[in-house]
Formats: structure tokens, C-alpha cells, sequence
């Protein structure tokens, strides 16, 4: 390390403070012996680094000005402390400011991050919707397709048995169109109605991925019974009051709305499934429906 030169008189001062030589040395030769408020505000500024108080080659120079012992007074330890304490505080100072702009930042960073989420799933349920209007055209399309081949046949059969007129078979052919058109149709809201009531529970439960998926697994095994057993009256009857039941469904408002979607009725203290009213399409559909929102990571991500 090169000589560092530094005035006595300026090194004695800082010495008289209680700091060490090396540190004292360091801050005279940076500050150019200029003065002593430069050396100590290079001090406070400097003070955490971690060469700060290393030993360096010194050489003293004798300050000719000023051959008189230099005496600390009072005054010049008080000056010493307030420089050191404006100092500090301004340093805080800086701090504060600089962690108010770092806040500013976070902030900022976080409502770019959950704009640009949500525009993602806003468009991710966008072409989710699209798509599945397609699919639902489609599937209606080849359905009436079916049904008119069908119907063709039909007609064809009976005009070479010497049935009906034309205009009879025309009137119940439509007829025939018309109600299955009209059974597809509330079949399919209806399968619309329970996706939205599944994405719903998910939604308001999200916090609670544990109880999600019981509440899924217990309406699944109710739909599977009933599918499976649908003469056995007990299978189509759930009591309102089984603490198990309240714990994993009864507690959930989409839950009830869910089982009434597949047919059941309150019934006094119980739910209630009609042999007359059980639809296994519905059934099945329900089945499917919950099994894709057990197993599908991106079912209800809206």
C-alpha cells in the first residue's frame, strides 16, 4: 500500500473523538487534508466498510502552520457530534425515501401482475366460451341430422305400408323435431347450470382446497348410488340432518342447488330424488362433470 499522507494536527482531532488512527488516517488522505468536518462527514458515510479500520502505511506530515499544540475543546466536540448527527439523520432520511420508493414499486409491480392476469383469464374463458358454443352447435347440427335421416326412414317405411298421407307424416315429423330439439336443448342448459354451480363452489372455496374436494367426492358418490340403484328408495333419499352430510354439502349453497339440478326435491326434513324423476342422462352427466372437476386442474379456473 502506498504512504498515505496525512496532517498531524487534523489526525490528532479525530483521534481526541475516540476513533482510530487507521480510520482517521483513511479519511485525511481521501478527503485531501482538506478539513476536519470533510474527514468525519467521509467517516459516517464510510463506516460500514469492511476495510474501514485496516492499519495503512502512514506518513506523518507536520503541519507548519500550526506548531502550537491543538487543544479539543468542548466546542469542537459538540460541533464534532452535530455534523455526525445530521449526518445520520440524513442518511435515515435517504433511506426512508428510498424504501417508500421500493414500496411504490412493489405495489405497482403487483397491480401490472394481477391486470395482466386477470386480461389472461378473461381471454382464457373467452375462447374457453367460444369453444364450447361451437361444440354445442355442432353436436345440435348432427343431432338434427340424425333425426331427419330417421324420420326419412320412417316416412319411407310407412308410405310403402299404405299409412298416413303425406301431410300427416309431415305434421308429426315436425312435431317429432321439434320436442327432441326442445329435450336437447334444456338438457344442455342444464348441463350448463351444473358446470356453473361446480365453478361456483370451487370460487367461493378456494381457500379450502381440502373441503372442495370432499364436497365434490361426496355429491359424485351420491349421483353414482343413485344411477346405479335407481329402485332403491333409500339410495334416493338424503337426510337434511346427518352431520357428515351438513359437514362436506348441506353447508354449501351450490351443493343442494347441484343435487336439485339432478332431480332432487326438499321433502320436509330430507332430499328427495322420484323414482318418476330420475333422468340417468342427467345422472351421467352430473357423474362426468364432477369427475372432470376432481381431476382437471383448469376446471372452474375462472
Amino acid at each position: 500500500m502506498a504512504f498515505l499522507e496525512v496532517k498531524q494536527k487534523l489526525l490528532r482531532e479525530i483521534e481526541s473523538l475516540g476513533f482510530s488512527r487507521a480510520r482517521a488516517a483513511r479519511a485525511l488522505h481521501v478527503t485531501g487534508n482538506a478539513s476536519f468536518e470533510d474527514a468525519m462527514d467521509w467517516i459516517v458515510h464510510h463506516e460500514n466498510d469492511p476495510d474501514i479500520d485496516q492499519v495503512p502505511l502512514v506518513a506523518i506530515e507536520i503541519d507548519i502552520e500550526s506548531p502550537e499544540p491543538f487543544h479539543i475543546t468542548e466546542e469542537t466536540k459538540k460541533k464534532a457530534n452535530e455534523l455526525r448527527d445530521q449526518i445520520l439523520k440524513e442518511k435515515k432520511k435517504e433511506e426512508k425515501e428510498l424504501e417508500k420508493r421500493r414500496e411504490k414499486d412493489r405495489i405497482r409491480s403487483g397491480k401490472e401482475l394481477q391486470e395482466a392476469k386477470r386480461m389472461a383469464e378473461g381471454t382464457e374463458w373467452k375462447r374457453y366460451k367460444d369453444s364450447r358454443q361451437a361444440e354445442i352447435q355442432e353436436e345440435k347440427k348432427a343431432r338434427e341430422k340424425v333425426l331427419q335421416t330417421l324420420e326419412q326412414n320412417k316416412i319411407e317405411r310407412k308410405r310403402d305400408l299404405g299409412l298416413p298421407s303425406e301431410v300427416t307424416r309431415s305434421i308429426a315429423a315436425k312435431a317429432i323435431t321439434i320436442g327432441a330439439q326442445e329435450k336437447y336443448e334444456h338438457k344442455s342448459q342444464n348441463s350448463g347450470s351444473m358446470r356453473e354451480c361446480l365453478r361456483s363452489l370451487r370460487h367461493h372455496q378456494k381457500d379450502d382446497p381440502e373441503k372442495v374436494r370432499n364436497a365434490f367426492q361426496t355429491l359424485f358418490t351420491y349421483v353414482r348410488n343413485v344411477a346405479r340403484n335407481p329402485d332403491e328408495e333409500r339410495i334416493r333419499k338424503i337426510p337434511l340432518g346427518n352431520p357428515l352430510f351438513q359437514e362436506r354439502v348441506g353447508c354449501l349453497k351450490e351443493g343442494i342447488e347441484f343435487l336439485e339440478l339432478c332431480g332432487f326435491q326438499r321433502d320436509g326434513d330430507f332430499l328427495y330424488l322420484p323414482r318418476g324423476k330420475v333422468d340417468r342422462d342427467v345422472l351421467v352427466t352430473a357423474g362426468l362433470l364432477l369427475e372432470s372437476a376432481m381431476t382437471n386442474p383448469f376446471f372452474g379456473i375462472l
